[in-house]
């Protein structure tokens, strides 16, 4: 049975743009980024995480009119139109790439288009284009997904410039008065006295 067809979706006009042939292959990358902090006397940086990174989908899309000889122009704009401004959303579209199942929302990111057939009067009639979408989910929608809760464990964390005990436990507990249980763990007896650079331990609260 044949594989269905590749789509992208509008998800704000709800238009779907069938892809003329399948991609031979796409390549989904997801990176997690970890801070380093230059702390003097160590061999080492310490890291510390501090957000990550949305999936990117890439692929290369084929078009080709030869046959009828028309303009494969009339294909590839539609897909170069997904990365122009909505006048009434302020942005360009959101997008849903759907092709079997594979659900990916998202949003395009890069385009591409390399033309490499023509009519005599220079028409295109062949297009190879590379696409790169990247994971769209909001800021509510992840917290839904996955509540942030405190670790299990007790866990090392630097204090940054500029920040206290309180914005650390506002920041990795949702709650600013935690800093009690960060300044109890690590023996603080001064909390608005805390170096920056300072490695500390946060403890799982129960």
């Amino acid at each position: 049975m044949a594989l269905e067809k590749a789509v992208i979706i509008n998800l704000d006009t709800d238009d779907e743009i069938p892809v003329l042939f399948n991609p031979k292959e796409y390549i989904v990358e997801k990176r997690t980024p970890w801070k380093e902090h230059e702390i003097h006397g160590l061999d080492s940086p310490a890291v510390e995480f501090t957000i990550g990174e949305r999936k990117r989908l890439s692929m290369e899309l084929f078009f080709d009119t030869s046959e009828d000889k028309t303009d494969v122009r009339e294909y590839t704009d539609k897909i170069e139109e997904l990365m122009l401004v909505n006048s009434d959303e302020h942005r360009p579209p959101f997008l849903l790439f759907s092709w079997g199942e594979l659900k990916f929302k998202c949003v395009l990111e890069d385009l591409v288009q390399r033309f490499t057939m023509f009519l005599n009067d220079g028409t295109p009639i062949r297009a190879i284009v590379k696409v790169m979408f990247k994971e769209y989910s909001s800021a509510a929608s992840q917290i839904k997904e996955k509540p942030r809760h405190s670790a299990d464990h007790t866990k090392q964390m630097v204090l940054r410039e500029g920040e206290t005990l309180t914005s650390m436990a506002s920041r990795e507990y949702n709650n600013p008065a935690c800093w009690r249980d960060i300044a109890e763990a690590n023996n603080i007896e001064d909390p608005m006295n805390v170096e920056p650079g300072t490695v500390l331990k946060l403890p799982p609260l129960y």
